[in-house]
């Protein structure tokens, strides 16, 4: 198997160093500047998900407007609030939990009354933590379990009187950069003082299940709670408000309670009122009642049906954050195609689906610390690699324009796109073109070699463009001259009578260059050309090293000979009658200059003669 190139491992180690930080940033904790990401994936799965009927456990006893209105102001009098908890009381649930904060005295006999009713049964009490700020980040990186806790700078607890008559817990929840719920701490420390939370301790009086904390981990009896770092509760809502069943507290001053949802459920006294501003935005609710997100947590605590985002579930997202992009920059690396692309795109659609199907199955991967590690070295790379790939584009478009300059125009770009062109010799019709400088080497030890190179780089390009225009192609120049086929790199019907005219083209250019040079050396030079049609043997001639395009055979001998009957007989180009006959009689030669023949010639090296035609030009 062929080895990466250093580039492509360099690329790899990086991206997976890179990843490897996120995700042991993310195995700490949460990331701040990807958490605003992971709130907006994570509602959006919820969403996906849709709403879910809660287990039949929690009962909300809300305190409403209604409530409000016929106890004549919120918050209602202690008295009023002691009635609803003996009316719930009568109808004997596992246990009560009161979502607000009782810290400020009221009347003496209405706290007296609130008091008596809280020791008739199993409640618990709510405590606020005030927190340094409104996040209840935790920045000690201890590997003791408890230094992850929440540290609140102190604790709002009730009066002596009713904390003395009932239990009490830390109603904190923590939020993302949102303000949706994310999480509630189920303990909170104050200095050397810790506090488990209202859920935790409205959960343990229902059930009577002893709470033990262990190392990353809760237990409730021999039940183990799933927590993230810092003993952290997921949060997974059912839906909008209301969807945990709620009765209005109302009904519990008109003696209308419902037996069949107060018996033997958990139910949670709160506030729901307008204006009351214990709200929260949730994916399914912009307006969710605090104490339905407090419920819902309780709900998870018993029925096990919340989200598992624990250490575990965090080193599965340390191997994604890993894995996925070095999976994508080596396919990027490895296919640079549209097959390539189509297999990274598979892949980000498998990792998607993971990720959806096990957070619908109540397992929170993250969405956002694979991403964040991904994107930023696939574009990265990316970019590289099309830089690189610009690069060696405009080197192999130079290297193309130099051989197309040193190779036969045209051959060379038609040999790129069929490396096995010509690769076999080929057999077929073609005309040959020579032409050659009279006196030209006389003149090139009177005039020095940098006068010669001008003259020959002159000669060239004249050359260079008129077999272009004409469809041909110059198969060498050979010092002083230049030979040029028609007829490849596929043999055309017009090929005689694009040479034809090629030459007529040529002799007008020659003149017309020769006018523009000294009279020193315009005097000294000349010109001839010959030209035959008929087969030749295209080939490539050379070794593995180098290779040459070219045609052999007895046409390519006659055309150069033709150049000698040219010069001997005064003519500017000496046709074959081969060639003549074949371009036709609407062809240059017969229309332009003066064209006679044809004569009987004999060339140098061949036995017999052959019928030539010699083309003057009129001027």
């Amino acid at each position: 198997m062929r080895r990466p190139p250093l580039q492509t491992l360099i690329a790899l180690v990086l991206t997976a160093v890179w990843g490897a930080g996120l995700g042991i940033a993310h195995l700490r904790g949460d990331i701040p500047f990807i958490d605003g990401a992971e709130a907006t994936l994570t509602n959006l799965r919820n969403v996906l998900g849709g709403t879910r009927q809660p287990p039949d456990i929690v009962t909300i006893v809300a305190i409403d407007d209604e409530a409000s209105r016929q106890a004549g102001h919120y918050p209602l009098p202690r008295a009023t609030l002691a009635k609803v908890v003996d009316a719930i009381t009568a109808l004997k649930p596992k246990a009560i939990g009161l979502d607000m904060l009782l810290v400020d005295p009221g009347a003496e006999a209405d706290d007296a009354a609130l008091a008596q009713s809280l020791r008739k049964t199993n409640a618990v009490l709510a405590v606020a933590g005030i927190f340094p700020e409104s996040r209840q980040r935790v920045a000690d990186y201890s590997k003791e379990p408890l230094a992850r806790v929440p540290s609140a700078l102190q604790f709002l607890e009730p009066l002596p009187r009713f904390a003395q008559a009932a239990s009490y817990g830390v109603v904190n929840v923590q939020t993302d950069k949102t303000g949706t719920p994310r999480f509630v701490p189920m303990l909170f420390r104050s200095g050397g003082r810790i506090e488990p939370s209202f859920s935790l301790r409205v959960v343990s009086a229902a059930t009577g299940e002893p709470t033990t904390v262990i190392s990353d981990h809760i237990k409730l009896g021999d039940r183990l709670v799933h927590t993230d770092t810092g003993y952290l509760l997921p949060l997974s809502f059912y839906g909008p408000r209301g969807t945990i069943r709620t009765i209005g507290a109302s009904a519990a001053l008109t003696g209308q309670l419902p037996e069949e949802a107060i018996r033997d459920h958990i139910v949670v006294i709160g506030a729901t009122v307008t204006g009351g501003g214990d709200v929260f935005p949730t994916p399914f609710d912009p307006v969710l009642p605090g104490v339905e997100v407090i419920s819902t947590s309780i709900t998870h605590l018993i029925a096990g049906d919340g989200l598992v985002r624990d250490r575990d579930v965090r080193l599965i997202d340390l191997g994604f954050a890993i894995g996925l992009p070095v999976v994508l920059v080596g396919l990027l690396a490895s296919r640079r195609n549209t097959i390539g692309l189509i297999i990274a795109l598979c892949v980000i659609l498998a990792w998607l689906s993971i990720n959806i199907s096990a957070f619908k199955h109540g397992i929170w991967l993250s969405a956002a610390v694979p991403i964040a590690a991904a994107i930023p070295p696939a574009l990265l790379f990316g970019a590289v690699q099309l830089w690189l790939g610009r690069k060696q584009a405009r080197h192999f478009e130079q290297q193309s324009e130099l051989l197309q300059r040193i190779q036969a125009p045209g051959l060379a770009e038609h040999l790129a796109r069929d490396p096995g062109f010509l690769a076999d010799p080929v057999r077929q019709e073609a005309a040959i073109v020579f032409i050659d400088l009279n006196g030209f080497t006389g003149l090139s030890e009177a005039i020095g070699p940098t006068a010669v190179r001008e003259l020959l780089n002159g000669f060239y390009d004249l050359v260079d463009e008129e077999v272009s225009a004409c469809g041909g192609a110059i198969t060498s120049f050979m010092g002083d001259g230049a030979m040029i086929l028609f007829g490849l790199p596929q043999p055309k019907r017009d090929d005689p009578a694009n040479a034809a005219c090629c030459c007529i083209r040529l002799a007008d250019r020659m003149r017309g260059w020769f006018g523009t040079l000294p009279e020193s050396i315009a005097s000294r030079i000349g010109f001839k050309i010959g030209a035959h049609f008929g087969t030749v043997v295209a080939s490539r001639l050379g070794g593995h090293g180098r290779q040459q395009i070219t045609a052999t055979g007895d046409t390519v001998n006659v055309a150069s000979r033709l150049m000698e009957v040219a010069a001997r007989s005064n003519a500017e180009i000496a046709f074959s009658d081969d060639l003549l006959q074949s371009a036709g009689r609407d062809s240059e030669p017969y229309t332009e200059g003066q064209l006679d023949g044809p004569i009987e010639a004999s060339l140098r090296g061949r036995a017999g003669s052959l019928a030539v035609w010699l083309w003057r030009s009129r001027a």
